[in-house]
Protein backbone atom coordinates (compact mmCIF):
# COMPACT_ATOMS: atom_id res chain seq x y z
CA UNK A 1 0.00 0.00 0.00
CA UNK A 2 1.08 3.72 -0.27
CA UNK A 3 0.53 6.54 1.19
CA UNK A 4 -2.00 9.20 -0.26
CA UNK A 5 -0.86 12.89 0.07
CA UNK A 6 -3.20 15.03 1.58
CA UNK A 7 -3.99 18.55 -0.42
CA UNK A 8 -6.61 19.78 1.87
CA UNK A 9 -5.11 22.43 4.65
CA UNK A 10 -6.30 25.16 6.65
CA UNK A 11 -3.46 26.89 8.65
CA UNK A 12 -0.99 23.90 7.95
CA UNK A 13 -4.07 21.45 9.38
CA UNK A 14 -5.54 19.05 7.31
CA UNK A 15 -9.30 19.89 7.01
CA UNK A 16 -12.28 17.52 5.66
CA UNK A 17 -12.99 13.86 5.75
CA UNK A 18 -10.41 11.21 5.93
CA UNK A 19 -10.12 7.58 6.03
CA UNK A 20 -8.45 5.06 7.83
CA UNK A 21 -6.76 2.72 4.67
CA UNK A 22 -6.32 -0.44 6.42
CA UNK A 23 -6.12 -3.48 3.29
CA UNK A 24 -5.70 -3.47 -0.46
CA UNK A 25 -6.16 -6.00 -2.15
CA UNK A 26 -6.20 -7.35 -5.91
CA UNK A 27 -9.18 -9.14 -6.46
CA UNK A 28 -13.16 -7.99 -5.48
CA UNK A 29 -14.27 -11.38 -4.40
CA UNK A 30 -11.22 -11.29 -1.59
CA UNK A 31 -11.63 -7.48 -0.63
CA UNK A 32 -15.57 -8.25 -0.07
CA UNK A 33 -14.90 -11.09 2.28
CA UNK A 34 -12.66 -8.89 3.85
CA UNK A 35 -15.20 -5.85 4.64
CA UNK A 36 -17.21 -8.40 5.73
CA UNK A 37 -14.64 -10.21 8.45
CA UNK A 38 -14.23 -6.27 9.49
CA UNK A 39 -17.73 -5.17 9.24
CA UNK A 40 -18.11 -7.89 12.38
CA UNK A 41 -15.83 -6.06 14.81
CA UNK A 42 -15.31 -2.56 13.61
CA UNK A 43 -17.78 0.47 12.97
CA UNK A 44 -17.63 2.90 9.84
CA UNK A 45 -16.37 -0.04 7.40
CA UNK A 46 -16.18 0.99 3.78
CA UNK A 47 -14.92 -0.51 0.42
CA UNK A 48 -13.37 1.41 -2.95
CA UNK A 49 -12.31 0.10 -5.88
CA UNK A 50 -8.49 2.07 -6.10
CA UNK A 51 -7.98 1.59 -10.03
CA UNK A 52 -5.21 -0.66 -11.34
CA UNK A 53 -6.73 -3.72 -10.54
CA UNK A 54 -7.16 -3.17 -6.44
CA UNK A 55 -9.59 -2.69 -3.78
CA UNK A 56 -9.30 -0.79 -0.36
CA UNK A 57 -10.86 -1.88 2.89
CA UNK A 58 -10.90 1.48 4.70
CA UNK A 59 -12.23 2.94 8.20
CA UNK A 60 -14.27 6.27 8.12
CA UNK A 61 -15.01 9.09 7.52
CA UNK A 62 -13.69 11.35 10.20
CA UNK A 63 -13.97 15.14 10.38
CA UNK A 64 -10.10 15.66 10.57
CA UNK A 65 -6.86 14.02 10.25
CA UNK A 66 -6.26 14.24 13.86
CA UNK A 67 -9.90 12.22 15.01
CA UNK A 68 -8.60 9.47 12.23
CA UNK A 69 -4.90 9.20 13.85
CA UNK A 70 -6.50 8.84 17.02
CA UNK A 71 -8.87 6.03 16.29
CA UNK A 72 -6.21 4.26 14.18
CA UNK A 73 -3.22 4.34 17.29
CA UNK A 74 -6.84 2.72 19.29
CA UNK A 75 -7.50 0.29 16.85
CA UNK A 76 -3.64 -0.87 16.78
CA UNK A 77 -3.00 -1.25 20.20
CA UNK A 78 -6.04 -3.38 20.36
CA UNK A 79 -4.39 -5.70 17.79
CA UNK A 80 -7.55 -5.39 15.51
CA UNK A 81 -6.14 -3.33 12.41
CA UNK A 82 -2.51 -4.10 10.08
CA UNK A 83 0.43 -2.02 11.55
CA UNK A 84 0.68 -0.70 8.39
CA UNK A 85 -2.80 1.25 8.01
CA UNK A 86 -2.59 4.72 7.11
CA UNK A 87 -4.23 7.89 7.22
CA UNK A 88 -5.96 8.17 3.23
CA UNK A 89 -7.19 11.50 1.55
CA UNK A 90 -9.48 9.35 -0.53
CA UNK A 91 -8.29 10.24 -3.66
CA UNK A 92 -7.58 6.95 -5.16
CA UNK A 93 -11.32 6.30 -3.99
CA UNK A 94 -13.36 5.59 -7.21
CA UNK A 95 -16.59 3.19 -6.86
CA UNK A 96 -17.93 2.13 -3.41
CA UNK A 97 -18.39 -1.42 -3.42
CA UNK A 98 -19.36 -1.50 0.48
CA UNK A 99 -21.96 -0.50 1.46
CA UNK A 100 -24.11 -2.08 -1.04
CA UNK A 101 -26.06 1.78 -1.77
CA UNK A 102 -23.60 3.53 -0.87
CA UNK A 103 -22.25 6.97 -3.36
CA UNK A 104 -18.93 8.20 -4.25
CA UNK A 105 -16.54 9.16 -1.30
CA UNK A 106 -17.79 12.64 -0.17
CA UNK A 107 -13.82 14.51 -0.17
CA UNK A 108 -13.44 13.78 -3.78
CA UNK A 109 -10.93 16.41 -4.86
CA UNK A 110 -12.08 19.27 -7.35
CA UNK A 111 -9.52 17.32 -9.82
CA UNK A 112 -11.57 14.06 -9.93
CA UNK A 113 -14.20 13.14 -12.31
CA UNK A 114 -17.57 14.53 -11.14
CA UNK A 115 -18.84 10.87 -12.59
CA UNK A 116 -16.21 8.04 -11.70
CA UNK A 117 -16.09 5.04 -13.41
CA UNK A 118 -15.66 1.44 -11.78
CA UNK A 119 -12.99 -1.29 -13.36
CA UNK A 120 -13.93 -3.72 -11.21
CA UNK A 121 -15.80 -6.59 -11.93
CA UNK A 122 -19.99 -6.70 -12.03
CA UNK A 123 -21.62 -8.85 -10.12
CA UNK A 124 -25.29 -9.78 -8.75
CA UNK A 125 -24.45 -9.16 -5.76
CA UNK A 126 -22.85 -5.34 -5.64
CA UNK A 127 -26.34 -3.43 -5.73
CA UNK A 128 -24.43 -1.52 -9.08
CA UNK A 129 -25.33 -1.54 -12.54
CA UNK A 130 -22.56 0.10 -14.55
CA UNK A 131 -23.65 2.70 -17.22
CA UNK A 132 -24.61 1.72 -21.12
CA UNK A 133 -22.87 4.12 -22.82
CA UNK A 134 -22.59 5.87 -26.42
CA UNK A 135 -18.54 5.79 -28.14
CA UNK A 136 -18.90 9.42 -26.85
CA UNK A 137 -19.34 8.65 -23.62
CA UNK A 138 -16.81 6.24 -23.50
CA UNK A 139 -14.59 8.00 -24.89
CA UNK A 140 -14.97 10.47 -21.48
CA UNK A 141 -14.77 7.72 -19.22
CA UNK A 142 -11.79 6.31 -20.64
CA UNK A 143 -10.57 10.06 -20.40
CA UNK A 144 -10.72 9.95 -16.70
CA UNK A 145 -8.24 6.66 -16.47
CA UNK A 146 -5.55 7.33 -14.92
CA UNK A 147 -2.18 5.87 -16.76
CA UNK A 148 -2.18 2.83 -14.64
CA UNK A 149 -5.28 1.80 -15.80
CA UNK A 150 -5.23 2.51 -19.46
CA UNK A 151 -1.85 0.12 -19.15
CA UNK A 152 -3.69 -2.38 -17.17
CA UNK A 153 -6.73 -2.46 -19.63
CA UNK A 154 -3.16 -2.98 -22.36
CA UNK A 155 -2.24 -5.99 -20.28
CA UNK A 156 -5.42 -7.06 -19.83
CA UNK A 157 -5.99 -6.95 -23.77
CA UNK A 158 -2.81 -8.81 -24.27
CA UNK A 159 -3.26 -11.49 -21.85
CA UNK A 160 -7.01 -12.28 -23.34
CA UNK A 161 -4.65 -12.57 -26.72
CA UNK A 162 -5.87 -9.39 -29.03
CA UNK A 163 -3.11 -7.16 -28.24
CA UNK A 164 1.12 -7.18 -29.11
CA UNK A 165 1.73 -4.09 -28.74
CA UNK A 166 3.94 -2.03 -26.38
CA UNK A 167 2.65 -1.19 -22.06
CA UNK A 168 2.53 2.15 -22.60
CA UNK A 169 -1.14 3.69 -22.07
CA UNK A 170 -1.53 5.09 -25.05
CA UNK A 171 -4.43 4.08 -26.61
CA UNK A 172 -3.56 4.05 -30.30
CA UNK A 173 -4.37 2.69 -33.81
CA UNK A 174 -2.78 -1.15 -32.25
CA UNK A 175 -4.86 -0.47 -28.84
CA UNK A 176 -7.74 0.36 -30.75
CA UNK A 177 -7.58 -2.69 -33.25
CA UNK A 178 -7.31 -5.09 -30.08
CA UNK A 179 -10.44 -3.37 -28.35
CA UNK A 180 -12.42 -3.70 -31.46
CA UNK A 181 -11.18 -7.18 -31.81
CA UNK A 182 -12.17 -7.95 -28.43
CA UNK A 183 -15.49 -6.45 -29.06
CA UNK A 184 -16.58 -8.80 -32.04
CA UNK A 185 -15.17 -11.87 -30.11
CA UNK A 186 -17.61 -11.24 -27.54
CA UNK A 187 -20.40 -10.01 -29.49
CA UNK A 188 -20.19 -6.42 -28.88
CA UNK A 189 -20.92 -3.64 -31.07
CA UNK A 190 -17.41 -2.83 -32.89
CA UNK A 191 -16.38 0.55 -32.16
CA UNK A 192 -13.00 0.36 -31.00
CA UNK A 193 -13.89 1.86 -27.98
CA UNK A 194 -14.32 -0.06 -24.65
CA UNK A 195 -17.47 1.50 -22.25
CA UNK A 196 -16.92 1.42 -18.96
CA UNK A 197 -19.08 -1.91 -18.78
CA UNK A 198 -16.98 -3.43 -21.51
CA UNK A 199 -13.56 -2.45 -19.39
CA UNK A 200 -15.39 -4.40 -16.39
CA UNK A 201 -15.61 -7.38 -18.36
CA UNK A 202 -12.08 -7.34 -19.52
CA UNK A 203 -10.62 -6.68 -16.26
CA UNK A 204 -13.04 -9.11 -14.41
CA UNK A 205 -11.58 -12.32 -16.59
CA UNK A 206 -8.34 -10.96 -16.54
CA UNK A 207 -8.41 -11.09 -12.43
CA UNK A 208 -10.21 -14.23 -12.41
CA UNK A 209 -7.42 -16.26 -12.27
CA UNK A 210 -6.41 -14.88 -8.58
CA UNK A 211 -9.99 -15.76 -6.80
CA UNK A 212 -9.48 -18.10 -4.26
CA UNK A 213 -5.45 -17.57 -3.95
CA UNK A 214 -5.55 -15.60 -1.26
CA UNK A 215 -3.74 -12.82 -2.37
CA UNK A 216 -2.76 -10.08 0.12
CA UNK A 217 0.15 -7.60 0.64
CA UNK A 218 2.48 -8.85 3.71
CA UNK A 219 4.69 -7.06 5.16
CA UNK A 220 7.58 -9.13 7.24
CA UNK A 221 9.53 -6.10 9.11
CA UNK A 222 12.45 -8.34 10.30
CA UNK A 223 13.39 -9.69 6.59
CA UNK A 224 12.38 -5.94 5.60
CA UNK A 225 10.12 -7.16 2.23
CA UNK A 226 6.79 -6.63 1.50
CA UNK A 227 4.97 -8.45 -1.44
CA UNK A 228 1.35 -9.78 -2.29
CA UNK A 229 1.67 -13.40 -1.61
CA UNK A 230 -1.16 -16.26 -2.23
CA UNK A 231 -1.33 -16.65 1.58
CA UNK A 232 -4.62 -18.80 1.28
CA UNK A 233 -1.98 -21.88 -0.43
CA UNK A 234 0.77 -21.22 2.31
CA UNK A 235 1.56 -21.92 5.66
CA UNK A 236 2.55 -19.51 8.52
CA UNK A 237 6.60 -18.22 7.72
CA UNK A 238 9.29 -20.16 9.31
CA UNK A 239 12.33 -17.53 9.67
CA UNK A 240 15.76 -19.17 8.88
CA UNK A 241 17.99 -16.62 7.47
CA UNK A 242 19.05 -16.00 5.08
CA UNK A 243 15.51 -17.15 4.10
CA UNK A 244 12.04 -16.62 5.23
CA UNK A 245 10.08 -19.78 4.30
CA UNK A 246 6.25 -20.32 3.25
CA UNK A 247 5.45 -24.16 2.84
CA UNK A 248 2.59 -25.49 1.57
CA UNK A 249 -0.68 -25.24 2.68
CA UNK A 250 -1.88 -28.11 1.08
CA UNK A 251 -3.52 -28.62 -3.21
CA UNK A 252 -2.06 -27.31 -5.38
CA UNK A 253 1.72 -27.36 -3.73
CA UNK A 254 2.91 -23.86 -3.65
CA UNK A 255 5.42 -22.66 -1.74
CA UNK A 256 7.19 -19.24 -1.48
CA UNK A 257 10.93 -18.78 -0.29
CA UNK A 258 11.87 -14.47 0.94
CA UNK A 259 15.27 -13.81 0.38
CA UNK A 260 17.13 -11.33 2.58
CA UNK A 261 20.79 -11.10 3.91
CA UNK A 262 23.13 -8.13 3.89
CA UNK A 263 26.27 -8.49 1.44
CA UNK A 264 27.57 -7.20 -1.68
CA UNK A 265 28.82 -8.40 -5.10
CA UNK A 266 30.07 -11.35 -4.18
CA UNK A 267 27.53 -12.80 -1.88
CA UNK A 268 25.69 -12.05 -4.34
CA UNK A 269 26.83 -14.24 -6.41
CA UNK A 270 27.16 -17.22 -4.08
CA UNK A 271 24.06 -17.16 -3.49
CA UNK A 272 22.98 -17.87 -6.93
CA UNK A 273 25.31 -21.14 -7.00
CA UNK A 274 23.76 -22.52 -3.79
CA UNK A 275 20.15 -21.57 -5.33
CA UNK A 276 21.15 -23.61 -8.09
CA UNK A 277 21.39 -26.93 -5.93
CA UNK A 278 18.43 -26.68 -3.95
CA UNK A 279 15.75 -29.34 -5.52
CA UNK A 280 13.40 -26.60 -5.26
CA UNK A 281 14.97 -25.06 -8.15
CA UNK A 282 15.17 -27.72 -11.08
CA UNK A 283 18.52 -27.63 -13.44
CA UNK A 284 16.83 -26.99 -16.81
CA UNK A 285 15.56 -23.55 -17.33
CA UNK A 286 17.12 -20.12 -18.63
CA UNK A 287 19.24 -17.64 -15.64
CA UNK A 288 20.85 -14.20 -15.51
CA UNK A 289 23.39 -12.84 -13.18
CA UNK A 290 24.81 -9.28 -13.26
CA UNK A 291 26.75 -7.50 -10.80
CA UNK A 292 23.70 -6.74 -8.49
CA UNK A 293 20.89 -9.03 -9.49
CA UNK A 294 20.00 -12.25 -10.53
CA UNK A 295 17.00 -14.32 -12.42
CA UNK A 296 16.51 -18.24 -12.40
CA UNK A 297 13.88 -20.13 -13.68
CA UNK A 298 13.70 -24.10 -13.13
CA UNK A 299 11.47 -25.88 -14.83
CA UNK A 300 10.52 -29.98 -14.77
CA UNK A 301 7.51 -32.45 -14.74
CA UNK A 302 6.45 -31.18 -11.17
CA UNK A 303 7.35 -27.59 -10.69
CA UNK A 304 7.96 -24.25 -12.24
CA UNK A 305 10.02 -22.28 -9.96
CA UNK A 306 11.07 -18.88 -10.33
CA UNK A 307 13.81 -16.37 -8.13
CA UNK A 308 14.48 -13.28 -8.66
CA UNK A 309 17.33 -11.45 -5.86
CA UNK A 310 18.53 -8.07 -6.39
CA UNK A 311 21.58 -6.33 -4.70
CA UNK A 312 20.18 -2.91 -3.10
CA UNK A 313 22.61 -0.93 -0.77
CA UNK A 314 24.75 -3.69 1.01
CA UNK A 315 21.72 -6.14 1.06
CA UNK A 316 20.13 -8.91 -1.22
CA UNK A 317 16.45 -9.47 -1.18
CA UNK A 318 14.29 -11.21 -3.39
CA UNK A 319 11.81 -14.29 -3.60
CA UNK A 320 11.51 -17.20 -4.90
CA UNK A 321 7.88 -19.09 -6.41
CA UNK A 322 7.56 -22.35 -6.73
CA UNK A 323 4.15 -23.52 -8.44
CA UNK A 324 2.97 -26.86 -9.86
CA UNK A 325 3.75 -27.49 -13.45
CA UNK A 326 0.63 -27.59 -15.94
CA UNK A 327 -0.78 -24.11 -13.95
CA UNK A 328 0.90 -21.73 -16.31
CA UNK A 329 -2.04 -19.09 -16.24
CA UNK A 330 -2.56 -18.74 -12.55
CA UNK A 331 1.76 -19.16 -11.96
CA UNK A 332 2.29 -15.81 -14.94
CA UNK A 333 -0.31 -13.86 -13.02
CA UNK A 334 0.75 -14.54 -9.47
CA UNK A 335 4.75 -13.94 -9.96
CA UNK A 336 3.75 -11.04 -11.95
CA UNK A 337 1.99 -9.37 -8.95
CA UNK A 338 4.63 -10.28 -6.75
CA UNK A 339 6.97 -8.48 -8.89
CA UNK A 340 5.28 -5.39 -8.69
CA UNK A 341 4.00 -5.52 -5.52
CA UNK A 342 7.51 -6.09 -4.13
CA UNK A 343 8.61 -3.38 -1.81
CA UNK A 344 12.36 -3.21 -0.28
CA UNK A 345 12.01 -2.22 3.87
CA UNK A 346 14.49 -1.50 6.11
CA UNK A 347 16.70 -4.07 7.29
CA UNK A 348 17.37 -7.68 6.73
CA UNK A 349 17.40 -10.72 8.41
CA UNK A 350 20.42 -11.82 11.12
CA UNK A 351 22.52 -13.89 9.32
CA UNK A 352 23.49 -15.56 12.97
CA UNK A 353 19.72 -16.26 14.05
CA UNK A 354 18.38 -19.50 13.91
CA UNK A 355 14.83 -20.93 14.65
CA UNK A 356 14.75 -23.39 17.75
CA UNK A 357 14.60 -26.82 16.68
CA UNK A 358 16.19 -26.27 13.50
CA UNK A 359 16.43 -29.15 11.44
CA UNK A 360 20.38 -29.66 10.60
CA UNK A 361 22.03 -31.84 7.78
CA UNK A 362 24.70 -31.95 5.21
CA UNK A 363 22.00 -31.76 2.63
CA UNK A 364 20.00 -28.78 4.00
CA UNK A 365 20.94 -25.32 3.73
CA UNK A 366 18.79 -23.29 5.79
CA UNK A 367 16.00 -25.48 5.98
CA UNK A 368 16.10 -26.26 2.20
CA UNK A 369 16.76 -29.25 0.97
CA UNK A 370 19.79 -30.03 -1.77
CA UNK A 371 19.24 -31.73 -5.21
CA UNK A 372 20.73 -35.16 -4.93
CA UNK A 373 22.27 -36.66 -8.01
CA UNK A 374 20.72 -40.33 -8.60
CA UNK A 375 24.16 -41.66 -9.33
CA UNK A 376 27.61 -41.32 -7.80
CA UNK A 377 31.14 -42.27 -8.14
CA UNK A 378 34.67 -41.41 -8.06
CA UNK A 379 37.24 -40.14 -10.76
CA UNK A 380 40.38 -38.39 -10.84
CA UNK A 381 42.03 -35.69 -12.69
CA UNK A 382 44.70 -36.33 -15.45
CA UNK A 383 45.79 -32.91 -16.64
CA UNK A 384 45.97 -29.46 -15.55
CA UNK A 385 42.83 -28.22 -17.05
CA UNK A 386 40.57 -30.51 -14.93
CA UNK A 387 39.90 -33.56 -17.37
CA UNK A 388 38.51 -36.22 -15.38
CA UNK A 389 38.72 -39.87 -15.94
CA UNK A 390 36.05 -42.20 -14.26
CA UNK A 391 34.04 -45.33 -15.24
CA UNK A 392 31.63 -45.54 -17.91
CA UNK A 393 29.35 -46.99 -16.23
CA UNK A 394 29.52 -43.86 -14.11
CA UNK A 395 27.98 -41.57 -17.00
CA UNK A 396 26.17 -44.00 -19.04
CA UNK A 397 21.97 -42.59 -19.58
CA UNK A 398 23.03 -39.38 -17.63
CA UNK A 399 21.12 -36.22 -18.49
CA UNK A 400 23.98 -34.03 -16.89
CA UNK A 401 27.24 -34.23 -15.53
CA UNK A 402 28.97 -32.19 -13.17
CA UNK A 403 32.36 -32.40 -11.30
CA UNK A 404 34.40 -30.30 -8.45
CA UNK A 405 31.10 -29.65 -6.80
CA UNK A 406 29.07 -28.39 -9.55
CA UNK A 407 30.98 -27.63 -12.65
CA UNK A 408 29.20 -28.91 -15.71
CA UNK A 409 31.14 -31.58 -18.07
CA UNK A 410 30.99 -32.89 -20.97
CA UNK A 411 31.56 -36.71 -22.13
CA UNK A 412 34.42 -36.35 -24.71
CA UNK A 413 35.74 -39.53 -24.99
CA UNK A 414 33.65 -42.88 -24.02
CA UNK A 415 35.20 -46.69 -24.49
CA UNK A 416 32.91 -49.30 -23.65
CA UNK A 417 35.34 -52.08 -24.09
CA UNK A 418 37.48 -50.39 -21.76
CA UNK A 419 34.93 -49.27 -19.37
CA UNK A 420 36.36 -45.64 -19.83
CA UNK A 421 34.45 -42.28 -19.76
CA UNK A 422 36.64 -39.16 -20.05
CA UNK A 423 34.99 -35.52 -19.10
CA UNK A 424 36.29 -32.20 -19.97
CA UNK A 425 34.77 -29.51 -17.64
CA UNK A 426 32.69 -26.29 -19.76
CA UNK A 427 34.55 -23.67 -17.43
CA UNK A 428 38.63 -23.54 -16.44
CA UNK A 429 39.51 -25.89 -13.73
CA UNK A 430 42.77 -25.75 -11.83
CA UNK A 431 43.44 -28.75 -9.75
CA UNK A 432 45.93 -28.62 -7.16
CA UNK A 433 47.36 -32.47 -8.41
CA UNK A 434 47.05 -34.42 -11.36
CA UNK A 435 47.10 -37.91 -11.65
CA UNK A 436 51.29 -39.89 -12.46
CA UNK A 437 50.55 -43.51 -13.85
CA UNK A 438 52.82 -46.13 -13.04
CA UNK A 439 53.86 -47.53 -16.03
CA UNK A 440 56.20 -50.72 -14.47
CA UNK A 441 54.40 -54.22 -13.88
CA UNK A 442 53.18 -54.87 -10.38
CA UNK A 443 54.00 -57.28 -8.55
CA UNK A 444 51.37 -59.67 -7.26
CA UNK A 445 50.38 -59.72 -3.38
CA UNK A 446 52.07 -56.29 -3.83
CA UNK A 447 49.51 -53.49 -1.20
CA UNK A 448 47.61 -50.87 -3.42
CA UNK A 449 44.66 -48.15 -2.35
CA UNK A 450 41.75 -47.15 -3.75
CA UNK A 451 41.15 -43.35 -3.41
CA UNK A 452 37.06 -42.18 -4.03
CA UNK A 453 34.40 -41.66 -2.17
CA UNK A 454 32.55 -44.63 -0.75
CA UNK A 455 29.96 -42.64 0.63
CA UNK A 456 29.17 -40.61 -1.96
CA UNK A 457 28.40 -37.07 -0.99
CA UNK A 458 28.44 -38.08 3.03
CA UNK A 459 32.40 -37.30 2.99
CA UNK A 460 33.96 -34.20 2.07
CA UNK A 461 37.45 -35.71 1.69
CA UNK A 462 38.37 -38.79 -0.49
CA UNK A 463 39.05 -41.74 1.64
CA UNK A 464 41.50 -44.45 1.58
CA UNK A 465 40.50 -48.50 0.93
CA UNK A 466 43.53 -50.91 1.11
CA UNK A 467 44.31 -53.93 -0.36
CA UNK A 468 46.47 -56.16 -2.44
CA UNK A 469 46.81 -57.12 -5.84
CA UNK A 470 45.48 -60.30 -6.49
CA UNK A 471 46.35 -60.92 -9.94
CA UNK A 472 48.00 -59.23 -13.28
CA UNK A 473 45.27 -60.25 -15.29
CA UNK A 474 41.48 -61.12 -15.09
CA UNK A 475 39.70 -63.65 -14.55
CA UNK A 476 39.65 -64.44 -18.42
CA UNK A 477 42.92 -63.85 -18.83
CA UNK A 478 42.60 -59.96 -19.80
CA UNK A 479 45.95 -58.19 -20.25
CA UNK A 480 44.03 -55.03 -19.05
CA UNK A 481 42.19 -55.80 -16.51
CA UNK A 482 44.05 -56.98 -12.90
CA UNK A 483 42.25 -58.18 -9.84
CA UNK A 484 42.28 -56.82 -6.75
CA UNK A 485 41.94 -58.13 -3.34
CA UNK A 486 40.17 -55.46 -1.40
CA UNK A 487 36.56 -54.17 -0.01
CA UNK A 488 35.51 -51.22 -2.29
CA UNK A 489 32.42 -49.99 -2.14
CA UNK A 490 29.87 -48.47 -4.99
CA UNK A 491 30.82 -45.16 -4.61
CA UNK A 492 34.56 -46.00 -5.18
CA UNK A 493 33.87 -46.93 -8.56
CA UNK A 494 35.49 -44.84 -10.82
CA UNK A 495 38.69 -44.02 -8.56
CA UNK A 496 42.43 -44.18 -9.27
CA UNK A 497 44.13 -47.76 -7.85
CA UNK A 498 47.60 -46.30 -6.51
CA UNK A 499 50.40 -48.44 -5.79
CA UNK A 500 52.38 -47.80 -2.43
CA UNK A 501 54.18 -44.72 -3.44
CA UNK A 502 50.75 -42.73 -4.77
CA UNK A 503 51.53 -43.18 -8.62
CA UNK A 504 48.28 -44.67 -10.30
CA UNK A 505 48.32 -48.48 -11.97
CA UNK A 506 44.71 -48.10 -12.94
CA UNK A 507 40.84 -47.47 -12.50
CA UNK A 508 38.41 -49.38 -10.17
CA UNK A 509 35.81 -50.65 -12.52
CA UNK A 510 31.92 -51.95 -10.82
CA UNK A 511 31.69 -55.74 -10.63
CA UNK A 512 29.69 -56.62 -13.86
CA UNK A 513 26.67 -57.96 -12.09
CA UNK A 514 26.12 -54.84 -10.66
CA UNK A 515 26.59 -51.73 -13.33
CA UNK A 516 23.81 -49.88 -13.93
CA UNK A 517 23.28 -46.61 -14.90
CA UNK A 518 20.64 -44.08 -13.89
CA UNK A 519 18.14 -42.47 -16.68
CA UNK A 520 18.13 -39.29 -14.49
CA UNK A 521 20.53 -36.42 -13.82
CA UNK A 522 23.73 -37.25 -12.66
CA UNK A 523 26.30 -34.86 -10.48
CA UNK A 524 29.71 -35.46 -10.42
CA UNK A 525 32.15 -33.92 -7.83
CA UNK A 526 35.79 -33.82 -8.16
CA UNK A 527 39.06 -33.02 -6.35
CA UNK A 528 43.02 -32.72 -6.60
CA UNK A 529 43.59 -36.66 -7.58
CA UNK A 530 42.64 -39.07 -5.55
CA UNK A 531 39.16 -37.49 -6.40
CA UNK A 532 35.33 -38.32 -6.31
CA UNK A 533 32.78 -37.88 -9.18
CA UNK A 534 29.26 -38.02 -8.16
Amino acid sequence: MTVQTVTAQEGGRQTGPVWVQIEALPTLGRAQDRVAAYADTLADVQGYYLGSGWYGVVLGPYASREEAEAVRRQLLAEGLIPRDAFIADGRSFRQQFHPLAAQEPTSAPATAPASPESLREPTATTGHALPEESPEEALGSEAALSQQEKELIQIALQWAGFYSGGIDGVFGRGTRAAMAAWQRANGRDVTGILTTRERAELLAAYHAPLDGLGMETLRDTAAGIEIALPLALLKPPVHNPPFVRFDPAGDPAVRVILISQPGDAERLAGLYEIMQTLEIVPPEGPRQRSADAFAIEGIDERIHSTTYAWLVDGEIKGFTLVWPAGDEERRSRVIELMRTSFRRLPGTLDPGASPAGEDQAVDLVSGLRIRQAQQTASGFFVDGDGTVVTAAAAVEGCGEVTIDGGVTARVTALRADLGLAVLDPEEPLAPRSVAAFQTAVPRIAAEVAVAGFPYGPALAQPALTFGTLADIRGLNGEEQVKRLALAAQPGDMGGPVLDAGGAVLGMLLPHRKGRNSSPLTCAMRSRPMPSSTR
